[in-house]
């Protein structure tokens, strides 16, 4: 973090209130310290940038580690934009990788520090809402953080897919909802308990953005018959 992050809150984040002009709600509930997961709705790249620039505390979320290595000038802009906005960055996939990821955060939490994730896994390919996953209330069961869900709406047509560029003809809402305590769902080592807290935390979710639900996971469509059997299979969607 250090002096790129003090960077972005004093010049990037009123930048990006003025020219985008976010409506923020309940921003008086977000606890002002203490270990806090941000649990989002995801329509857009930017959310990952909204959400930090509309909260009243210092928020962290991973990035992939790619953005951060680059190299030349466009390189070093990337590098220094995603600290100054709180990115983590974090190697992305499974097993190993994913471990990797989930100690980052919990290491966070247990520092007090304030982390956005979003349960989905992935952004909507329709605006719809999708089931959650439940590494989320994993994490939050586990560290005994509170989660703050947040609807974000209008991220997708201020930055649709394939834009390389926010259009600012576009206001966004960020949601920011009462602290959920989790904590009576049971222990993280049950998949109940998880499967529970997690349905919570997307009911929450679906109260402030609003949309409409799919009623199903956020899943890339499988390409080979092993996949999709094992999409079939029941699993647990971490």
């Amino acid at each position: 973090m250090g002096v790129a992050y003090v960077l972005g809150r004093t010049v990037i984040t009123p930048l990006a209130r003025l020219i985008y002009r976010p409506r923020v709600e309940g921003k008086h509930l977000v606890p002002r310290s203490g270990p806090v997961i941000f649990a989002s709705n995801h329509l857009s790249f930017i959310d990952s940038i909204a959400i930090p620039v509309a909260a009243p505390r210092q928020v962290h979320f991973l990035a992939k580690s790619s953005y951060f290595e680059g190299s030349g000038l466009s390189g070093w802009t990337s590098r220094q934009f995603f600290t100054s906005i709180g990115a983590i960055p974090v190697r992305r996939g499974a097993g190993q990788a994913a471990l990797d990821a989930l100690d980052q955060q919990r290491a966070l939490l247990e520092a007090g520090s304030a982390v956005a994730l979003y349960p989905e896994g992935t952004r909507s390919v329709d605006g719809r809402l999708y089931k959650g996953r439940t590494g989320v209330a994993f994490l939050a069961l586990q560290t005994g953080a509170p989660v703050v869900p947040v609807g974000l709406i209008g991220t997708d047509k201020v930055m649709p897919k394939g834009a390389t560029v926010p259009s600012p003809r576009h206001r966004i809402t960020v949601k920011f909802g009462q602290p959920l305590d989790l904590s009576h769902h049971g222990h993280a080592s049950s998949g109940r308990a998880r499967r529970g807290a997690t349905d919570e935390i997307m009911a929450a979710i679906h109260a402030l953005s609003g949309q409409e639900l799919a009623g199903a996971y956020n899943e890339v469509q499988p390409q080979s018959p092993i996949e999709r059997i094992k999409q079939a299979l029941p699993h647990e969607r971490r």
